[in-house]
């Protein structure tokens, strides 16, 4: 462990640690730009370096895209990735009560003890917490994604009916193309392009930066800048001690992260949702998410960061990627002549340490630059609207073409950005559609698959007969049950 911080500390190291920090904010931040993309683009410059400085460069880029992608989240309502949705439920509100550099540095920092906590995780906990992955088969994914869209109740807005109705229509958007599991084409209307599916980057893009986009026309005249900013001095000391001064919030949302993260297939997505939803439920003031409560950002970011700390633990113990990212930087390994898994701990230790040393450090120099930033990156709010809506609608065609480079992919975009927008005026909020999008294929090919797994068995012993699968259920009746109860007594309290 010692080696691996001597290699990290090295000046070569810390240098590539920043240069990967600096190309993932710039990646995050743009709409539609991953840290998949980023860290493959990426990959070809790390065969000129030492595994640990290849390594540590990827990681440093890793690190800082998952935070930048708050940026745009929080700034114009446009979610760089989709870990940053929930991210977006409250960061923009936010800004438009001019407090943007405020839900900026609320992100860095939660950013960074997100990190720390999966950082930590994946340094010492590798074996265990691998160990605990391998527990999770399709039947565990279904009733995750089940769980997860419990917290329909919390971003349905004012109808959680039309909450319900939305979340059912993203969920269909997702199964547009073929499936995943019968090699059926559905929804394509005869359409082979629409035979690939809808990306989900692109997806989201339009269910939140396009009807952004209409908005901020539509309302120009009214509304010349997007939100007002107005320079605070010493914000980000205070954002920091708001914090550390209430931190089961973002310790919670760490841990929680942490644990997703480490499932192959679930990832930062969820993670902050479901933390998201947590710190709602134990919030003393539930009305104010949705409307800019600071421990919304704080909860999405902790998850989102903590989540790609945890996705390298099955990578380094079992060999197994636990997100896209995480799936290129095991390319990386293997370009190197590095094997992950069990026998690494033992051949290269000092490589493993170095790379989860490098992640901690990667975490401090991007939340030095989230610090450092956040008020410049916040008075982009003051720019005209006349000026700001065609740069957004410009980053939002080229980050829905940058996935796959498919013209279809920017149609789909606009098309579900305009029908967002009108039922945003019929009052349907776009969180439980965005919802529908992400978890729709996270749940229909776990629940296929667990169907063909109950042919050669039985369906109650598939879907109930594991402790892991009736743990998930209880917290998803508990969930349901503490949404409609607190409902109830926030309604009893509103008309007393």
């Amino acid at each position: 462990m010692l080696e691996g911080l001597l290699i990290a500390l090295a000046p070569s190291s810390l240098l590539v640690i920043v240069i990967g920090v600096v190309i993932g904010i710039v990646v995050g931040a743009l709409p539609g730009f991953t840290a998949t993309m980023g860290t493959a683009l990426l990959l070809p410059f790390t065969f000129a370096l030492s595994p640990a400085q290849g390594l540590a460069m990827l990681g440093g880029l890793y690190v800082a895209s998952q935070f930048a992608d708050a940026v745009p989240a929080c700034l114009v309502n446009t979610p760089g990735t989709p870990s940053a949705m929930a991210t977006a439920f409250d960061g923009f509100p936010l800004t438009q009560q001019g407090h943007g550099q405020k839900a900026l540095v609320a992100a860095g920092f939660s950013a960074l003890v997100g990190t720390t906590v999966g950082g930590l995780a994946f340094m010492f906990l590798s074996g265990p917490l691998a160990d605990f992955a391998l527990r999770f088969g399709p039947p565990q994914f279904f009733w995750i994604g089940v769980f997860a869209l419990t917290i329909i109740g919390s971003i349905a807005g004012d109808s959680l009916v039309k909450g319900m109705l939305g979340g059912v229509l993203g969920m269909l958007i997702g199964t547009i193309g073929i499936s995943a599991t019968g090699a059926v084409s559905r929804f394509t209307f005869g359409l082979p392009e629409l035979l690939g599916g809808v990306n989900l980057v692109a997806a989201l893009i339009g269910v939140f930066a396009f009807p952004q986009v209409l908005r901020m026309v539509a309302a120009r005249r009214e509304q010349l800048v997007v939100a007002p900013y107005s320079r605070s001095p010493g914000v980000a000391l205070s954002t920091i001690a708001e914090i550390v001064r209430r931190p089961v919030n973002v310790v919670r949302s760490s841990v929680i992260g942490t644990v997703i993260g480490i499932l192959p297939g679930a990832g930062g997505p969820v993670a902050s949702l479901v933390s998201y939803n947590e710190a709602r439920r134990w919030s003393k003031d539930r009305q104010k998410f949705g409307r800019g409560a600071m421990d919304g950002v704080v909860a999405s970011e902790a998850a989102g960061n903590s989540a790609a700390g945890g996705s390298l633990v099955p990578l380094a113990a079992l060999g197994i990627p636990g997100s896209a990212p995480a799936a290129v930087i095991l390319g990386a390994l293997l370009l190197q002549g590095i094997r992950p898994g069990p026998e690494l701990f033992l051949t290269q230790p000092e490589l493993v340490y170095a790379f989860a040393f490098a992640v901690l450090l990667a975490g401090v120099v991007t939340f030095g630059f989230a610090a450092a930033l956040a008020g410049a990156l916040a008075r982009m709010v003051t720019i005209p609207v006349r000026f700001l809506a065609p740069i957004v609608l410009f980053l939002s065609v080229v980050g829905s073409f940058a996935i796959r480079s498919n013209l279809v992919d920017v149609y789909l975009m606009v098309g579900i950005g305009v029908a967002t927008y009108f039922l945003g005026k019929l009052g349907f909020h776009p969180g439980p559609i965005g919802l529908g999008i992400i978890l729709g294929p996270i749940i229909e090919p776990a629940m296929v698959e667990s169907l063909a797994i109950a042919e050669g068995s039985s369906m109650f012993q598939v879907f109930f007969g594991s402790t892991v699968s009736l743990v998930i259920i209880a917290l998803t009746v508990l969930s349901i049950v503490w949404s409609v109860w607190s409902g109830q007594r926030e309604r009893r309290h509103v008309n007393a």
